[in-house]
């Protein structure tokens, strides 16, 4: 630990990764192992752009549903931890960068600057026609899906009409919306992709915080720190796969 606050204290070009891990605490679910089910779905099995070409009024339910939860749970500690320790950097002249692979906002309402959002945001919808990316916080997101998104597996599809879920305000556009989230089968947005590698490249420190390190490309990332001789601490309540990479 005393060798490890020497380096953390020493470096210039900090990273900070962080997973689902971070925000349980907070309530958010993490959709992952055993219990990972929204209603009677796998929750894996929505995140898909099949799902969402076949049925995009129960996709838009199943993200209204984590829309709500996450603009009511607050950040936790772990959160504001971060954030004042990049705060408290920055004002010794040194850089801290914060790539999450979350898509709840916690680090942003918390303080946190700049933060990298590997897997989009809950708070960003893309056009599905002309591509246009736009914050949208309202909750409901639209007025067709007000009160909709329940996860009682016994609450049955609103089946709502493509006209009356979220769409494109753009003029001559009106295509329908789509959360603006890297769905499984989906490649990264490359300029965010690009923007992570370097942050890997050139950080002389780096906390591994709340992540199983099983999906990619962040799996790679603290792998390929240590393998720089860069010091990597991980911060989770259990080994994961990237833990004996990292010794």
């Amino acid at each position: 630990m005393k060798s490890f606050r020497e380096a953390l204290s020493n470096a210039s070009n900090i990273l900070i990764l962080t997973g689902s891990g971070i925000s349980a605490e907070s309530g958010v679910p993490t959709f992952r192992g055993a219990g990972g089910f929204w209603r009677k779905y796998q929750a894996q099995s929505l995140a898909t752009p099949e799902a969402f070409a076949a049925n995009p009024s129960l996709v838009w339910e199943f993200y209204e549903y984590r829309r709500q939860l996450a603009s009511k749970v607050q950040p936790n500690k772990a959160h504001e931890a971060v954030a004042e320790f990049q705060k408290r950097k920055i004002a010794e002249g040194k850089n801290v960068s914060i790539i999450t692979q979350n898509i709840d906002g916690l680090h942003q309402r918390a303080g946190a600057q700049d933060v990298v959002e590997l897997h989009g945001s809950l708070y960003r919808t893309r056009c599905t026609k002309c591509h246009n990316i736009v914050i949208n916080e309202n909750v409901p997101i639209c007025p067709a899906l007000a009160g909709k998104g329940s996860p009682d597996p016994n609450t049955m599809s609103s089946d709502i009409p493509k006209e009356e879920l979220p769409l494109c305000e753009i003029k001559d556009c009106g295509a329908l919306l789509r959360p603006d989230i890297i769905w499984f089968g989906e490649q990264l947005n490359d300029d965010i992709l690009q923007k992570a590698f370097n942050i890997v490249e050139r950080c002389d420190a780096c906390l591994v915080i709340g992540t199983s390190a099983i999906v990619y490309p962040a799996a790679m990332f603290a792998p390929q720190v240590a393998r720089r001789n860069v010091p990597v601490a991980e911060f989770n309540i259990e080994e994961t796969p990237a833990t004996k990479q990292m010794q």
